[in-house]
């Protein structure tokens, strides 16, 4: 089957196949058939049950390329969705009014790449509390990480700090070995990385050393007062309900404090009640506090990370 698509030129041709045909490969992944394109003409080995559809999808891409769009595997991705969800409106200007949040380590651009990863990032710059709740891949932590930096980098904040619950699955510190630091950083690694990202690894260390970067398990935030300071709670469904009160008590003047979780995966032991949905439950009403819940349509992983997602939801509606 050929598209009743028009492709202008060999540019946007270009963008719409990606680096060595991936954004194409896309298609593969997610719908089960292959999509080519020959001489501005765009095949695709199907039905014509799916022809509206695609044609809506490619019209879409081809319109973002054509506004220098450089697409990835990952914003395909991300415009499937929004069509199989009739939610195609406005996903242009999404793309063509990105806030850019900061220049990483290699020179390249972080923005908002979802409807709900643009509320949230808003959120972030406007509100001195904000919860990120949804499943992984949704941006939730390396957003706030990118914003925790850039406002370390313009010097609205002088610190800061990164922590997680730390301990998760069932895992005792106490048999780990190593002393504490040694202990801890494994459940911190996603932090690292992104730091290591926006920052780059000599930095992040150099200010790591200098203590204006704080990578620590939540336990040491108790009895602290964290004033001029963007802190980020990872994880937080991990906490217990008396974690999450000492947690968001430590808020001072002139802070940002950012909560990421996903209340699905929970890790807690048997019977222990959640600290985070406990919270969620009692701030919702609060003025100056955000909370922002994404969805399976917000996963920016690999494709198979979606069906995943879909088959554990499945197997736990049974």
């Amino acid at each position: 089957m050929i598209l009743d698509v028009k492709i202008e030129n060999s540019l946007t041709e270009s963008i719409l196949v990606g680096i060595e045909d991936r954004n194409l490969l896309v298609f593969k992944t997610h719908f089960g058939f292959p999509v080519s394109i020959n001489q501005s003409k765009i095949f695709v080995d199907t039905d014509e049950s799916n022809r509206l559809l695609l044609e809506n999808i490619f019209k879409t891409l081809i319109n973002l390329a054509e506004n220098k769009v450089r697409l990835t595997e990952r914003d395909v991705l991300y415009v499937i969705k929004m069509a199989e969800s009739n939610k195609l409106d406005n996903i242009v200007d999404l793309y063509k009014n990105q806030k850019r949040i900061l220049t990483n380590e290699s020179g390249k651009g972080i923005y908002p790449k979802t409807f709900n990863q643009k509320i949230y990032s808003d959120a972030l710059l406007k509100y001195p509390l904000v919860f990120g709740i949804g499943p992984a891949g949704t941006g939730k932590t390396y957003l706030a990480v990118a914003h925790a930096v850039s406002a370390l980098k313009l010097g609205k904040v002088k610190r800061l700090i990164l922590t997680r619950p730390a301990v998760e699955a069932g895992e005792s510190l106490g048999f780990l070995p190593g002393d504490l630091k040694e202990k801890v950083d494994p459940y911190l690694i996603p932090l690292y990385d992104a730091l290591y990202e926006f920052l780059g690894a000599v930095e992040t260390n150099l200010l790591l050393e200098k203590g204006i970067i704080e990578v620590a398990p939540l336990a040491y935030m108790r009895g602290r007062t964290l004033e001029n300071a963007f802190v980020i709670l990872d994880e937080a469904q991990n906490t217990t309900t008396t974690q999450m009160k000492m947690f968001l008590t430590r808020l001072g003047f002139s802070s940002v404090m950012v909560v990421t979780g996903d209340p699905t995966q929970i890790d807690l032991g048997y019977k222990k009640e959640s600290g985070l949905k406990d919270a969620l439950n009692l701030v919702k009403d609060i003025n100056d506090i955000k909370i922002v819940n994404f969805d399976k349509i917000d996963v920016i992983r690999h494709p198979l990370v979606q069906k995943i997602i879909e088959k554990y939801e499945n197997q736990e509606l049974k």
